[in-house]
């Protein structure tokens, strides 16, 4: 093949995309990223809340500082407004300037001699002897989608659909303080968000404000963010009268692991691939974890005839099957009052750990 011929083509500059493109042109492979939006920061659909063990086990630990704020608490709170502080040892969140951190991954590619394609958008693409062509790209061995909860590449390869989805939708309040800004503020409530959660936090460049529900393509019901802060403002230390800066929408997975990840070439990473946390909805750690265990085994297979990447995709792929059996509890659980009467009763306490801290809690 000519020398200009990718070895990969990535669809997507996501966390997931942008793990796997370094992690394969790390190796030696020639790694092009296509990337729709022409700016990295722009129409985000991630809360960008990373965990300590992205922090500390990948590239995402280099982040600059000013990109990050840590948070090493959560405040639980009931329908009722009852609260809890959950802590483990050790463990924390970070809280991110979210554009600012799309746009230095962006930076981390090309630096890693990644061709990032900004404004590109995947069209088409075709099974090929040499493995696929992409319209506007050419021809690569591999395929990645990393493209998100409704993949194309996905639907065009002929590879599984997330079956499952939440819908959330988050306001960003630039320069705005929380009264109680060192905990991640985290509400149930069936009424206004059946299936999730919702949540406020301190970022290092505001607030963020979210709400998320189980989505039902027959009801087409959108999260009710205004009144849920009215109600849970300032119980989580919101300040009054603020006027929202930017808004985020979209799907979230939360079914596991899609059926037919990964096949003839075509492997599919992050919200594509349903790697996402079927309770919290947390999927940066995993995704990023996923994507970059594809692109080294891509590499191993290009450079070194390593076993079949799309059977180590598969196998890397995180099952959650403590987190799958909590949603299915959750799902049935009608009611708010269980949550107001078990809040601070030990085993709910203990759940809560599991969910938040990864089965570290104190």
């Amino acid at each position: 093949m000519p020398a200009s011929t990718p070895d990969l083509i990535v669809v997507g500059a996501s966390f997931a995309g942008a793990a796997c493109a370094i992690a394969a042109a790390q190796r030696g492979l020639h790694v092009c990223v296509l990337e729709r939006k022409h700016d990295p920061g722009e129409k985000l659909h991630t809360t960008g809340i990373i965990v300590k063990e992205a922090a500390e086990q990948t590239l995402l630990g280099r982040v600059p500082a000013t990109m990050v704020r840590r948070v090493e608490q959560v405040r639980l709170y009931a329908p009722s407004l009852k609260q809890v502080a959950l802590a483990a040892p050790g463990c924390y969140f970070l809280t991110t300037d979210t554009p600012a951190v799309m746009r230095w991954l962006a930076t981390q590619m090309r630096t890693n001699g990644v061709d990032l394609r900004l404004g590109s958008a995947f069209t088409s693409c075709e099974r090929s002897t040499e493995g696929w062509r992409v319209d506007g790209v050419g021809h690569a061995r591999y395929l990645v989608g990393a493209d998100g909860a409704r993949s194309r590449v996905a639907r065009h390869c002929g590879l599984g659909g997330v079956r499952q989805f939440l819908y959330g939708i988050e306001y960003e309040f630039p320069g705005a303080r929380l009264a109680h800004p060192d905990a991640l503020h985290c509400f149930i409530s069936r009424r206004h968000a059946p299936g999730y959660i919702g949540w406020i936090a301190q970022n290092p460049t505001g607030i963020q404000a979210g709400l998320a529900l189980r989505h039902d393509p027959a009801r087409a019901r959108v999260p009710d963010i205004d009144d849920f802060l009215l109600r849970v403002g300032q119980a989580g230390g919101l300040p009054r009268l603020l006027r929202p800066g930017t808004t985020r929408a979209g799907l979230i997975p939360c079914s596991g692991p899609v059926f037919d990840l990964a096949r003839d070439r075509a492997i599919l990473v992050g919200d594509a691939a349903g790697v996402v946390s079927p309770v919290t909805a947390g999927g940066i750690h995993s995704a990023w974890e996923h994507g970059w265990t594809v692109g080294r085994a891509i590499a191993a297979r290009l450079r070194d005839g390593g076993p079949e990447p799309e059977q180590v995709a598969i196998d890397a792929a995180p099952r959650f099957r403590f987190k799958r059996a909590l949603r299915w509890a959750y799902d049935r659980m009608p009611f708010d009052w269980p949550f107001d009467l078990l809040l601070q009763t030990p085993p709910l306490r203990w759940a809560a750990e599991q969910v938040y801290f990864h089965k570290r809690g104190s």
